[in-house]
């Protein structure tokens, strides 16, 4: 999508906005006020894992369409990837560079080179996905020119595959949603049509069922635990509740957050994460990773009580937001510098 303000859309910056925000407080829940062990147990940690990702997926499938359907293959993935991956690679490369100087590190170089590619996979594991993702959408245009049931079919084969390595497990689970996201902005006013033709039963079915999955939800039904892999009939519920329980809790969110856009559109506090945040989600979410990723390597608060804990979160999190909103004001203007940081080409003014 363009970068200049004039061309976006307000109310999903502000949706991607709120996530991003969503990410760093799942992850602020999972590090310090759970120090890594019990976070699976705590209730807002569960309602954000249940719809953030998956949500974030579907937008990004609905903003990849112009490209998706109008660029050569090509093209298509040679942008994606400068616009993706070159800026993951810097921040990768700063956060080895950093462990490097700070912690002591083996002189194996195998398992050096096997580290650096194990986080530089694994610690932005969303961008790879949406990378991935694009990719499998793009090429089914080789053979079959937007057909729904190819889509369709690609999204069973995907689910089905039997990976359960790095992440693909992830991929299978953020892969539906992308296509969701995609077939949406392909045929918006069809879905646009029959979502309103039913809109009372969604209204009130969507949350019912967001809830009852809710109170289903167990340790297995994450992604990260089950793998997405169906063995038995009890790993085929935890997999099926999972997609049934992400798919209604985004219906439902999306919902609250573009109502939340339509009444406070004029609050300070709702234009300023539409206008700042929602633009800079890539940057967050690269800078967010480094810094938690980092965190796994350094001993913290064994000692801190439940007040200081919630203190050190608050001040992490609002930390990350301004570094990565300083970072995006510094270099926005500058060539190369914000391909390479931010993954967009400079300001124009």
């Amino acid at each position: 999508m363009p970068e200049t303000a004039y061309d976006r859309d307000l109310a999903l910056d502000f949706i991607k906005g709120v996530l991003i925000i969503l990410v760093i407080v799942g992850h602020l829940i999972q590090y310090i006020l759970y120090q890594n062990a019990g976070f699976w147990d705590s209730a807002c940690f569960k309602w954000i894992y249940m719809f953030h990702m998956p949500l974030f997926m579907a937008i990004s499938g609905y903003l990849s369409c112009p490209a998706l359907l109008v660029k050569s293959f090509t093209q298509a993935v040679g942008d994606r990837a400068t616009q993706l991956l070159v800026p993951m690679l810097f921040w990768c490369s700063l956060l080895e560079s950093l462990k490097f100087t700070v912690f002591p590190r083996s002189t194996d170089a195998p398992g050096t080179v096997l580290q650096f590619l194990n986080e530089f996979v694994g610690t932005y594991w969303f961008v790879w996905a949406a990378f991935i993702c694009f990719i499998l959408v793009k090429s089914i245009s080789i053979f079959n020119r937007w057909s729904p049931w190819a889509l369709f079919v690609s999204v069973i084969l995907v689910v089905l595959a039997p990976l359960t390595f790095s992440i693909f497990p992830l991929i299978k689970y953020m892969y539906p949603f992308f296509c969701l996201g995609f077939s949406f902005a392909q045929s918006r006013e069809r879905w646009t049509s029959i979502m309103r033709s039913h809109r009372p039963f969604l209204i009130m079915s969507a949350p019912i069922a967001a809830m009852m999955c809710s109170l289903a939800w167990r340790n297995d039904t994450y992604v990260y635990n089950n793998l997405a892999l169906v063995q038995d009939l009890q790993s085929a519920k935890n997999v099926l509740l999972m997609f049934l329980g992400s798919a209604a809790a985004s219906a439902v969110m999306i919902e609250v957050m573009l109502r939340c856009w339509n009444i406070g559109r004029s609050n300070r506090v709702v234009r300023y994460i539409a206008a700042k945040l929602g633009p800079s989600t890539l940057v967050l979410y690269l800078i967010q990773g480094t810094v938690f990723r980092l965190m796994d390597s350094i001993q913290y608060g064994e000692l801190w009580d439940p007040t200081m804990r919630s203190a050190a979160a608050a001040f992490l999190g609002t930390m990350i937001v301004a570094a990565a909103l300083a970072v995006h004001w510094s270099v926005g203007d500058i060539p190369y510098l914000s391909q390479l940081m931010l993954g967009v080409p400079p300001r124009s003014h």
